[in-house]
């Protein structure tokens, strides 16, 4: 099949093939592709792909899961899809699950738990919950864009305060520095760390690899504004692209520690499903000649595959290149003063604000009638900048 990939200014991925469960795909012949190439060319490239904001209408928040190499049991995303569009990122073909493509789609049709505060705070103060770490952006970053606006993470991570039950958060952007004043009271009582993660400190490889993502720069200030604020803080050099990235993984753990970086953590890419076409595609378009070496090098850490999905070696990968990132990784973690103490949140503090129980109060129900009567109101006026719909189904 004859596929236009044509570079969308900002995005990460050069195209929106066909999601795995979908029976229909369109079969562009050479013919057609000849005939609508010059003037896709001079049509499609100099426009912006827009976003599209959808309510994503789920009945709970918390997500469980049972693998034993995530490091926690309880997640949550107020966001499915990422506007970062970073093109490794292994939540891509999640996106398949909605009937949508992990490339384009992934990174322009985003979904929004408006709920999402309600249903943290019905869950945290159910009886049944069970107080323990748990995960912000385990699988897109809850900091993205649309945050600044929605302001959805806040709100959830205000609850978490509220109840003083532990948080481990996993971004990108710079604008977690806007709830430093939460951050602050969980981590006085050991209930919150954040690691940032940094793919690479070459400014021009992160605009190619993480086109809406902040910068390294902002990314390393970002660290020094969390650790002289007091909140623990740690680097994720995730993920390492051998051929491409792993060379800097020195570099970003040392930068990291001078701006107070405490811990540090890493994986090694890996490409599922669909993940695979995208990023051969991105390697053609961007170092074709590193294309070879870096698809070579990946399957050598992933038993000649692209993907591994067997626990433990699927972040890490196995193989000799990965024993050796290893090592390098701990040697320059020991020489940098990085991981010295064992991370451990708590949950001593935890409590049930009065009020907050497994049965609703009159006065927090009239609260959440409030809220949503509002969210309308404020639906309306954004979609004069953002394009939300109701239901991408209709």
């Amino acid at each position: 099949m004859v596929t236009i990939s044509l570079p969308k200014h900002g995005r990460g991925s050069l195209s929106n093939p066909t999601g795995r469960f979908e029976r229909l795909e369109i079969d562009w012949d050479d013919a057609y592709t000849a005939a609508v190439g010059e003037f896709a060319e001079e049509s499609e490239t100099r426009q912006q792909l827009k976003t599209e904001y959808f309510r994503d209408y789920s009945k709970s928040l918390i997500a469980y899961n049972d693998s034993p190499d995530v490091g926690f049991n309880a997640s949550i995303n107020p966001y499915r899809g990422c506007e970062h569009g970073c093109i490794y990122c292994y939540a891509r073909p999640y996106h398949e699950y909605l009937g949508l493509s992990a490339g384009l789609d992934f990174e322009s049709k985003i979904f929004v738990k408006e709920d999402a505060p309600e249903l943290l705070q019905k869950e945290l103060a159910a009886a049944k919950w069970q107080p323990q770490v748990v995960g912000i952006s385990g699988v897109t970053d809850a900091y993205q864009p649309i945050e600044r606006k929605l302001e959805l993470t806040r709100r959830c991570l205000e609850l978490f305060a509220e109840f003083f039950n532990p948080v481990s958060i996993i971004t990108k952007s710079q604008l977690i520095k806007r709830d430093i004043d939460i951050l602050e009271r969980l981590a006085k009582v050991n209930a919150a760390v954040v690691f940032v993660s940094i793919t690479t400190l070459d400014p021009e490889l992160s605009r190619k690899m993480e086109p809406r993502a902040a910068q390294p720069k902002q990314r390393l200030a970002t660290v020094k504004a969390l650790a002289a604020a007091g909140i623990p803080v740690g680097v994720n050099v995730s993920p390492i692209i051998p051929g491409l990235t792993e060379h800097e993984m020195p570099a970003i753990l040392k930068v990291s520690a001078e701006v107070g970086a405490k811990y540090a953590g890493f994986t090694i890419v890996r490409l599922s499903y669909g993940l695979k076409q995208l990023f051969a595609e991105w390697l053609e378009e961007h170092y074709p000649y590193k294309k070879t070496k870096v698809l070579s090098q990946i399957r050598s850490m992933h038993g000649g595959k692209l993907n591994d999905s067997t626990f433990k070696e699927r972040m890490r990968g196995g193989g000799i290149q990965a024993e050796q990132i290893g090592a390098m990784f701990k040697l320059f973690c020991r020489q940098f003063g990085l991981n010295k103490d064992p991370l451990r949140l708590s949950i001593a503090a935890f409590q049930r604000p009065a009020g907050m129980s497994g049965n609703r109060s009159q006065l927090s129900l009239w609260c959440r009638q409030l809220f949503r009567a509002e969210s309308d109101v404020f639906i309306k006026h954004m979609a004069n900048s953002f394009k939300i719909t109701g239901d991408l189904f209709k």
